[in-house]
């Protein structure tokens, strides 16, 4: 009797437990955290990284250091500051950690003495420090940083009157990346690198030139010279997308060009006997997609070799095993992150999967790695149900150990929508598609709900059974979303992503349409409830969808292009076009450009469509979206225009206005529901 009693006690806390659980909300995104950038230690006992989240009065992210025992205990704050926290750096002993924190006017580089405690700042900067490298004796840290130079000047101004207050000064600028999006103008100047000592000094500039040197640092193992990449061509702001491996002797600041050719390399890093380089890139063959490869050679430049030539997909990050035998790979395989190790014969293994969950918005690749000198491996982990967490794999170890949970207090109580891979077949050609549904939290099959299509941007990106805020709250919201990975995507080699040079938008139309009758047929879309959206690429794939066909219900067009003529000539990265997406220039291929803009499709558009952008957008410029918007007002086709003030092309960089994207989009959707 009593074990009935206590019987009928749990099963009606499981029952209130569940009842208690609530679809996830608009709100809930300002109590989400996420670990970025973990740098294990040496001797692989502690993790430092960097713990994200949002300031809902400030609306912003902010990020802060903690540490934790590679075993999950004695989690804590590095520091007592509330200042934002980054770049964490481990000394070849272990026994200090420099890193960067800014209250707002810069970041300056502090050091934190892991024996007592105790916090210092090392230096005050002009402007802020990145790239930070320790020397391999523990007495020297390197960085880059911007040097400012004077403007040309045009015209010398009159004195004005004391106390007059004139308009601005002009900006006037000769360059040919002059702003950038997110960024604004670009203050004239270059990138050099600095060493400082570790207990703090003066900084010393050891590059010369004007020529921006920046990415990778990596010591020699004297310590007498600094391997990086730059582009010190003479005709470098046209041969943008070149760059080389360097070697800057620390000392007299000699420079020593180690590869040539025409393509880019970089992230040089340094064997831990100090007789190889280790670097990523290609040999460019103007193409829109090449798989950047990793590269050996001897310290003097000698000897090169490309070792990944047998992996078929794009690494993104190397680090050197202990021994020197091989190196670790961070690399995307069908929407999936991994870490790798290869040999330097050439011979891959995958290690683990599932790394990324530091972009919270839509479920795109992600994450980083770090690797101790015993071969412990952290690495950010993200599932469908959670952003970014710090994950364990110990050597000779087949499972990896989860040690935070910086969610467990909000997620365990949300219902979310569960994620399902899916795969078929393109009617183009055959090929295999992948894409993922997601379903409304307490799905049931028996009922009919409204399905919505959300394209990825890029167009060479791709998307991943990761978590995705925008993901979960449009399921939250009652819809099945399906986001499929086209031809054109990232993680399914080089053929597959450079299927649309010269071919954007093409056949990545037809491969989405068929993953719509694909979920068709599995019976959880209907043809009178189908709906479409998506941002950047994702809002051309939309745009031209909804030109091509008028079987969606409504669409949400965000941040698009629109003419392709007119968005090259006027975006920040206008230089980056030619011969790479489209042959020639505009003024050179203007039927090109214009048979794949989606604008000339527009007279076929019947979709309800709101068209969406940030103000500040120079990536695809608010002169696309309002084309769009136009030309249906003009057509008294149903349609809004949502401009958002303040925010550049990534919309979600505010969480209010990743709110207001969502909410927007699903509000314009609710209008043409069926089902309610």
């Amino acid at each position: 009797m009593q074990r009935f009693f206590w019987f009928l006690i749990l099963m009606g806390t499981l029952q209130l437990t569940t009842a208690q659980k609530q679809k996830f909300s608009y709100l809930d995104v300002y109590d989400l955290q996420y670990v970025s950038d973990p740098q294990i230690a040496p001797n692989g006992e502690w993790v430092v990284y960097r713990r994200m989240g949002y300031d809902i009065m400030k609306d912003r992210s902010r990020g802060n250091l903690w540490m934790v025992r590679t075993n999950g205990k004695e989690h804590q704050k590095l520091t007592s500051s509330e200042s934002n926290e980054s770049n964490p750096k481990w000394s070849p002993s272990g026994d200090r950690i420099a890193f960067t924190s800014s209250a707002g006017e810069g970041a300056e580089i502090f050091m934190y003495w892991t024996a007592t405690g105790k916090v210092a700042r090392l230096t005050q900067l002009p402007f802020s420090p990145t790239n930070l490298s320790w020397s391999p004796d523990g007495r020297k840290l390197a960085f880059s940083m911007h040097v400012p130079q004077k403007p040309p000047v045009i015209a010398k101004m009159p004195k004005k009157p004391k106390g007059a207050k004139w308009a601005e000064k002009p900006r006037i600028t000769d360059r040919v990346y002059h702003e950038a999006d997110g960024r604004g103008y670009i203050e004239p100047g270059f990138n050099h690198i600095f060493t400082i000592p570790a207990e703090g000094g003066a900084p010393r500039k050891i590059t010369s030139g004007d020529f921006h040197h920046r990415g990778t640092l990596s010591w020699s193992k004297d310590g007498s010279n600094i391997y990086f990449s730059a582009n010190r061509d003479e005709n470098w702001e046209y041969d943008f997308r070149n760059s080389e491996i360097y070697t800057v002797d620390v000392q007299n600041g000699t420079i020593t060009e180690l590869t040539e050719r025409n393509g880019p390399d970089y992230n040089p890093q340094v064997s831990p006997d100090g007789k190889l380089i280790a670097y990523l890139g290609f040999e460019d063959k103007v193409q829109a997609y090449q798989i950047r490869k990793v590269h050996i050679m001897n310290a003097d430049g000698s000897g090169k070799k490309v070792i990944s030539g047998n992996l078929d997909r794009t690494v993104k990050d190397i680090q050197w095993d202990a021994k020197g035998e091989g190196l670790y790979i961070l690399y995307d395989d069908k929407g999936n992150g991994k870490v790798g190790h290869i040999s330097l014969k050439g011979e891959t293994k995958k290690v683990l999967d599932h790394v990324g969950g530091t972009t919270l918005g839509r479920p795109y690749a992600s994450g980083s790695f770090s690797t101790s000198n015993n071969g412990t491996i952290v690495f950010t982990q993200s599932r469908p149900d959670y952003p970014a967490e710090l994950v364990i794999l110990q050597p000779k170890s087949k499972n990896p150990t989860k040690i935070t949970a910086l969610n467990r207090a909000l997620l365990n109580y949300r219902e979310l929508g569960k994620v399902e891979e899916v795969w078929y077949k393109s009617s183009v050609d055959g090929r295999d598609i992948q894409g993922w549904v997601v379903y409304p939290p307490n799905y049931d099959a028996s009922k009919k709900y409204p399905f919505m299509v959300e394209n990825h941007g890029g167009p060479i990106l791709n998307y991943g059974d990761r978590f995705s805020v925008e993901m979960q709250l449009y399921a939250a919201a009652g819809y099945v979303v399906f986001y499929p990975n086209p031809r054109g995507s990232t993680s399914y080699g080089e053929e597959f992503g450079n299927l649309l040079y010269n071919n954007y938008p093409g056949e990545d139309y037809n491969d989405v349409m068929d993953g719509v009758d694909h979920c068709i047929g599995m019976g959880i879309a209907h043809e009178d409830q189908l709906f479409v959206t998506g941002g950047s690429a994702g809002g051309i794939m939309s745009a031209w969808m909804i030109g091509k066909n008028n079987r969606f219900e409504a669409a949400v067009v965000a941040k698009p292009v629109m003419n392709w003529i007119s968005k090259t000539l006027v975006a920040d990265n206008y230089f980056n076009y030619f011969n790479y997406r489209y042959p020639g220039q505009p003024w050179e291929n203007f039927e090109g450009y214009w048979k794949f803009s989606p604008i000339s499709l527009v007279g076929n558009v019947q979709t309800p469509t709101m068209v969406m952008v940030g103000m500040n957008d120079l990536r695809t410029p608010p002169s696309e979206a309002k084309q769009l918007y136009h030309a249906l007002k003009l057509r008294k086709i149903e349609t809004v225009l949502v401009e958002i003030p303040g925010a550049s092309h990534g919309i979600a960089s505010k969480p209010s206005n990743l709110i207001t994207k969502i909410a927007h989009t699903v509000a314009w959707f609710e209008k043409f529901r069926t089902d309610k």
